[in-house]
C-alpha cells in the first residue's frame, strides 16, 4: 500500500491528473494538501490555460468514503470554475461509492421561513396555555394521589415509615434553621432601616416598629421562608425523585409492590407541611430581632421603647395570619416539587429542566397563594 499521490500534466489545453496509491482516511493529510495545491489558485500557472480536466483513477489501490468525497470535491471545484472535469479509469467496485458521493449536498439548504409575527405570537400563547393546563393537571393529580395515600396511612398507621419522615425533617427543617435565621434577620433589619429613614422626614421614626412587626408577621416572614424552602428543599426533592426515576428505582418499587407516592412523596410533603410553620415562627423572631437591633443602632431607639411599641402595634391576629398560611404553602411546594420530579425523563437535560420548573412554579404559586390569602383575610376582617 503506497502513499496517496496526485500528479498533473498539461497536454495542450487539457490538464491530466493521475491518481495513485491509497485514497483512504489514513492519508487524508497528503490528499488534502495535493487538492488544495491544485484548486487553491486556479487562475495562476498551468491551471489558468486549461479548459478541460481529466482525472485518471486507474492507479488507485484503495478508495473509501473519505477518498470518494475528496474526488467529488475536486471535480466540483473545477466545474465551478468553468472547466469540464472527467473521471476515467475508475474501478467498477468503486464506481458506486463515487456515484453516491456525487449526489451529496447538491441542494442548498432551504432558507428558514419567516412566519407571520401575529401567528407566531398566538402560537406561543397557545403553547403556554397548554403547558399551564398540563402543569395544573399534574398538580391536581399529585394532590389526589397524596390524599389517597394519606387515607391509606390513616387506615393502617403501622405501615407508615416514620424513619423516613424523621430523616426528611432533619434535612428540611433543622438543617435549614441557620440560613433561614440569617436571611430573615437581614430582611428585618433592612425593613427597619428603610422605615426609619423615610419616617424620619415626618418625625415618626416610632412607626417603623409598626411596619416591621405587621409586615414580618403577616407577609414577609412566611413569604421569605417559603421562597427559601422552595429553592432549597423543593429543588432537592425534584432532583432526588428525578434521579430515582432515571435509574428506574421508582419502577423497581412498583415491581416490589410498594406505592412510590406512599413511600417517597407522602413523607416529604408531610414534613414540609409541619416544618414550614416552625421555620416561619423562627424566621419571624429573627426578623423582629434584626429590626430591633437596627432600630437601636441606626435609629437610636432603645430596646425597651422598641418592645413597648411592638407590643402595641401587633396582635395575636397578625401572628395567626402568617402561621395559617405556612402549612398551605408547604403543601404547594411539596406537591409541585414531587410532581416535577416524577415527570423527569431519562436524560440529565430533563432533570435540569424539571428542577428549574419546580423552583419557578413553586415560588410563583407561593406568591399567588399569599395574594389569595391576603384577599381572604381582608374580607373576613383579619
Amino acid at each position: 500500500m503506497g502513499e496517496a499521490l496526485l500528479s498533473q500534466k498539461l497536454v495542450g489545453d487539457r490538464l491530466e491528473l493521475t491518481a495513485s496509491g491509497s485514497w483512504t482516511a489514513p492519508y487524508a493529510g497528503e490528499l488534502e494538501t495535493e487538492i488544495d495545491r491544485l484548486t487553491g489558485s486556479p487562475s495562476s500557472g498551468k491551471s489558468s490555460r486549461t479548459t478541460d480536466v481529466s482525472i485518471d483513477m486507474a492507479g488507485v489501490s484503495e478508495l473509501d468514503t473519505f477518498g470518494a468525497w475528496l474526488l467529488e470535491r475536486l471535480t466540483r471545484q473545477w466545474t465551478a470554475s468553468g472547466r469540464q472535469a472527467v473521471v476515467v479509469g475508475l474501478p467498477q467496485h468503486s464506481a458506486d461509492l463515487v456515484e453516491e458521493m456525487h449526489g451529496v449536498n447538491r441542494e442548498a439548504p432551504p432558507k428558514p421561513e419567516r412566519g407571520n409575527p401575529i401567528v407566531s405570537f398566538l402560537a406561543a400563547i397557545g403553547r403556554g396555555s397548554t403547558g399551564f393546563a398540563r402543569s395544573f393537571y399534574t398538580f391536581a393529580q399529585m394532590l389526589g394521589e397524596v390524599g389517597m395515600a394519606a387515607g391509606r396511612v390513616l387506615w393502617r398507621p403501622s405501615e407508615y415509615r416514620l424513619t423516613s419522615t424523621v430523616h426528611q425533617f432533619d434535612r428540611v427543617a433543622l438543617q435549614a434553621v441557620p440560613i433561614i435565621v440569617l436571611i430573615t434577620f437581614l430582611i428585618g433589619g433592612i425593613i427597619s432601616q428603610q422605615g426609619i429613614f423615610h419616617f424620619r422626614k415626618f418625625g415618626a421614626e416610632l412607626y417603623s416598629v409598626d411596619l416591621v412587626g405587621i409586615l414580618v408577621l403577616r407577609e414577609i416572614g412566611v413569604l421569605i421562608v417559603a421562597i427559601m424552602v422552595a429553592g432549597r428543599s423543593g429543588s432537592s426533592y425534584t432532583a432526588e425523585l428525578g434521579s430515582m426515576k432515571m435509574r428506574e428505582e421508582i419502577d423497581a418499587l412498583r415491581t416490589m409492590g410498594f406505592d412510590p407516592i406512599e413511600v417517597l412523596v407522602l413523607p416529604r410533603i408531610l414534613v414540609l407541611v409541619v416544618a414550614l410553620p416552625a421555620l416561619t415562627f423562627i424566621g419571624s423572631l429573627a426578623a423582629l430581632y434584626g429590626g430591633g437591633l437596627v432600630a437601636w443602632l441606626y435609629g437610636g431607639m432603645s430596646p425597651d421603647i422598641y418592645m413597648a411599641r411592638l407590643t402595641d402595634a401587633i396582635s395575636l391576629t397578625h401572628f395567626q395570619v402568617g402561621m395559617i398560611k405556612a402549612p398551605f404553602m408547604g403543601l404547594v411546594i411539596g406537591l409541585v416539587a414531587c410532581a416535577e420530579g416524577l415527570r423527569v425523563k431519562g436524560s440529565a437535560e430533563s432533570l435540569g429542566i424539571q428542577t428549574t420548573k419546580s423552583v419557578v412554579e413553586s415560588i410563583f404559586l407561593v406568591i399567588v397563594l399569599d395574594g389569595l390569602f391576603a384577599i381572604f383575610f381582608a374580607s373576613i376582617g383579619m
